[in-house]
């Protein structure tokens, strides 16, 4: 007997990856959507890499129904997401088309999915980005994109939104997410005030069980130091 079904957008990636490890190791039906398949998750859409925004969310919409076969979702996690800098002088439209696709594609794409397949009183999990509630000159793209995430986050959460009810809407805010990737580029940078992906994985787990659960509507920075991670919610 499953513990219920969570579908993961971004199930390839570094923490999309460490979620459905985590969700199949608690017994849940797990579905993965990425550019590429996750061999781990009970189903696994790729996305049309070329296809448009609206041909994206037909798409993934369509296929994670299918495989659903009439069951409702307990939650939709979106992880998906990239970085990019850049100011304003060279490939601003280049970088912020890059960010906008890879985050707030992902993001309302998930929205979508869950109008259609989460049941009553699931979790929308999105990730938007702890920087981003400032100016961000140095990846102006990368605020841009983020941003956006928060605002879709206030706006899922609020009325008429077209989710289910009771529904629980929260954008996760990490700093730095402690990545086989990020140390390497990053190699001389203090971990202990990274995020781990485990964490995050299991505050998406106890919300999807109802537990500890926070606001709906609400941008929670992860904050690490010492390796303790902090939720504080964005007033």
């Amino acid at each position: 007997m499953s513990a219920g079904r969570v579908v993961i957008y971004g199930g390839k990636g570094a923490l999309g990856s460490a979620c459905v490890d985590y969700f199949k190791a608690n017994n849940y039906w797990v579905g993965s959507i990425d550019l590429s398949e996750n061999e781990k998750a009970d189903a696994s859409v790729v996305v049309p890499r070329d296809a448009s925004w609206e041909d994206q969310e037909t798409a993934v919409v369509c296929q994670v129904g299918e495989s659903l076969a009439g069951q409702k979702l307990d939650a939709v996690i979106c992880v998906a997401g990239g970085w990019a800098g850049g100011n304003a002088k060279k490939d601003l439209a280049k970088n912020a088309d890059l960010m906008w696709r890879q985050s707030v594609w992902s993001s309302s794409i998930s929205a979508a999915l869950a109008a259609q397949h989460l049941k009553a009183g699931g979790l929308l999990a999105l990730t938007g980005a702890k920087p981003a509630l400032e100016g961000t000159p140095g990846m102006i793209g990368y605020g841009m994109a983020k941003a956006a995430v928060h605002q879709l986050t206030r706006s899922l959460a609020g009325e008429n939104s077209g989710l289910p009810s009771d529904a629980l809407v929260v954008s996760i805010l990490p700093v730095t997410l402690d990545t086989a990737m990020n140390r390497k580029w990053m190699p001389k940078s203090d971990f202990s005030s990274w995020t781990p992906l485990t964490e995050v994985a299991q505050l998406f787990g106890k919300w999807t069980q109802d537990q500890e659960r926070p606001k709906t509507g609400s941008l929670l920075q992860l904050i690490t130091k010492n390796g303790i991670t902090e939720l504080i919610a964005v007033e």
